[in-house]
């Protein structure tokens, strides 16, 4: 265990590039933030509590296709699947200076699993709002696209924009009205791609006007 402790640990000295989506939204991507994105993804897939999420969609409840799970930092008592995970939570919280409540886990276990383009829109102030993504395992597609593309189901990629490709300890940080003009997907690939863990922190400054309607995980009825 000692071993394994060591050998995962946020990289200091990491460089952080920005892409500015328009003047108020931008994408932060440091490659290689963690080391020991190996072990770190071995040691979540055993000991995070992963469950199978459902939504309702075209009528019908259906299972996600990838698997979560969700960790508080501020509940006493609370156990982490990995410590390295706290040192990740305050090199974000120091650097962005804002503070999260936990984080939330996704494994997408190979690469039929995916996330279809969407807001996060259970965070309802989208104004201003920083997301975080540590991802160890396999290199996915990480697709953004403006709203006004939302219905470009024909277009090339769905009317994506901009692809990152983070995997490997990369630490990928959405800021600004991101979620508020944009949209994020994780798309289908070849499903003997390797897996995928995203470790998600969430924070909105609560300013702006809230979102209204349903959120991502909320049922949608389609028939009239």
């Amino acid at each position: 265990m000692e071993s394994d402790v060591t050998a995962v640990a946020v990289r200091s000295g990491a460089t952080f590039e920005r892409t500015w989506l328009d003047d108020g939204s931008w994408v932060d991507l440091a490659r290689n933030w963690l080391d020991g994105a190996d072990q770190l993804y071995t040691a979540l897939t055993e000991r995070s509590p992963w469950q199978q999420g459902r939504v309702f969609r075209y009528e019908r409840w259906v299972d996600e296709p990838r698997l979560g799970a969700s960790h508080s930092v501020r509940a006493t008592g609370t156990t982490v699947p990995h410590p390295a995970l706290l040192d990740a939570h305050r090199a974000i919280r120091d650097r962005y200076k804002v503070s999260f409540d936990g984080f939330s886990l996704a494994w997408y276990r190979d690469g039929r699993d995916m996330m279809a383009f969407h807001r996060d829109r259970d965070l309802r102030w989208l104004d201003d709002t920083v997301i975080a993504l540590l991802v160890v395992g396999a290199r996915r597609p990480f697709q953004i696209r403006p709203r006004a593309n939302r219905y470009a189901h024909e277009a090339a990629e769905h009317g994506a924009t901009h692809q990152f490709t983070p995997g490997q300890g990369d630490l990928l940080v959405m800021g600004g009205r991101t979620q508020l003009g944009w949209e994020h997907g994780v798309p289908r690939t070849d499903p003997t791609t390797p897996g995928r863990i995203s470790v998600q922190w969430r924070w909105t400054s609560r300013t702006g006007r809230p979102v209204e309607g349903a959120s991502y995980s909320a049922p949608r009825h389609y028939s009239r």
